[in-house]
């Protein structure tokens, strides 16, 4: 069980978007929830990242230089401690 807190105007147009369809308030807010949890959680991750994926333009070289490139900045920094 949750409860939950709106604001006096949020509150409001709920209560009255419930009268419209015909539901009680926790009926039209249990109908809201659902839609939204399966919206999020059904949805496919490149959906969701989709606003983001193709920002970044780069060549393949450069991604697959990235491990080596990681481990040589690694490796001087632990050189670093043992001095």
């Amino acid at each position: 069980m949750r409860s939950l807190r709106l604001s006096a105007e949020l509150d409001e147009q709920v209560r009255q978007a419930a009268a419209l369809e015909g539901a009680s308030v926790s009926e039209f807010l249990r109908r809201a929830a659902t839609e939204r949890a399966e919206r999020t959680l059904g949805s496919d991750p490149r959906e969701r990242l989709a606003y983001a994926i193709g920002i970044v333009k780069t060549d393949l070289r450069q991604a697959r230089d990235s491990g080596g490139a990681f481990a040589d900045i690694a490796e001087r920094k632990h050189r670093g401690r043992r001095r």
